[in-house]
């Protein structure tokens, strides 16, 4: 099974006339020849995937999912864009198709989500959390490691708690910076601080001992775009970081879950 992206609701792909339909088409040709793939989930990635009325939300869900040999959806969006009827109607497709859903948290620290702006708290993820269970949605939520003011142990303190809570998966992200941004500022002014390689590595090494072995890692950093990275430049080489973790756990004799009560 492989991952088809259908780039959200409002994304520069479908201003160019593209369909849904029509990006599922390209994109399993893409996938199908590169990976050997057959079955494929739909993947709303950008923007907040269900942050729109249900009528509208249905008949897009019905489109990708009319598509030869896709199997099921997969949803990124924001743990306060999430209400009980969105996710009724997410649990109706559930009972034939495989569902994600992709909460954005990045921190269980208030403090950190408010410094960046994020325009929600840990009390919403949790409450989104608990309104999506047993419903047969899988979970997935997303963390950024690197955040500013956020020491280790702020990081696995994230592990910690996102551990206990009963979601299915987790998507770890190294924090960049990107030109035009705010962090670039701070970055430049001298005021953030990138983690390097060997800090990321390590962390990563330390929060996936903690994550119960259950619990899918759908992502072990980012993924920048080279025009707009500014910094740390080692993000761009996804296989260096993929064997340093690799060799750290190695050398450790360690595994995910390792230090799950």
């Amino acid at each position: 099974m492989y991952i088809l992206q259908s780039k959200g609701l409002r994304h520069r792909s479908l201003c160019k006339g593209l369909t849904i339909s029509e990006q599922i088409l390209n994109g399993k040709k893409f996938i199908a020849r590169r990976y050997k793939a057959k079955k494929f989930l739909a993947y709303f990635q950008a923007f907040s995937n269900t942050y729109a009325p249900c009528s509208h939300l249905k008949k897009i869900y019905d489109e990708a999912l009319q598509q030869d040999k896709i199997v099921g959806l997969s949803l990124g969006t924001r743990p306060d864009c999430v209400d009980e009827s969105v996710l009724n109607l997410l649990q109706e497709y559930a009972r034939d198709y495989l569902v994600w859903i992709e909460y954005g948290l990045q921190s269980v620290h208030d403090e950190t989500l408010l410094k960046i702006n994020r325009g929600h708290n840990f009390k919403t993820f949790a409450k989104a959390v608990e309104a999506t269970k047993n419903r047969g949605i899988k979970i997935c939520a997303h963390v950024i490691l690197g955040l500013p003011g956020e020491s280790r142990d702020h990081m696995l303190k994230t592990a910690k708690i996102l551990s206990k809570m009963g979601i299915d998966g987790i998507k770890i992200h190294l924090l960049y910076v990107i030109k035009g941004t705010k962090l670039e500022t701070l970055y430049n002014s001298g005021k953030y601080k990138c983690l390097d390689l060997e800090e990321y590595a390590t962390i990563v090494c330390d929060f996936l001992e903690i994550i119960p072995p259950g619990i899918v890692i759908q992502r072990l950093t980012g993924d920048p775009h080279p025009d707009e990275l500014v910094a740390p430049a080692w993000s761009l080489n996804r296989n260096t970081t993929f064997k340093l973790i690799k060799e750290i756990l190695e050398k450790r004799d360690s595994w995910q879950g390792k230090f799950t009560p």
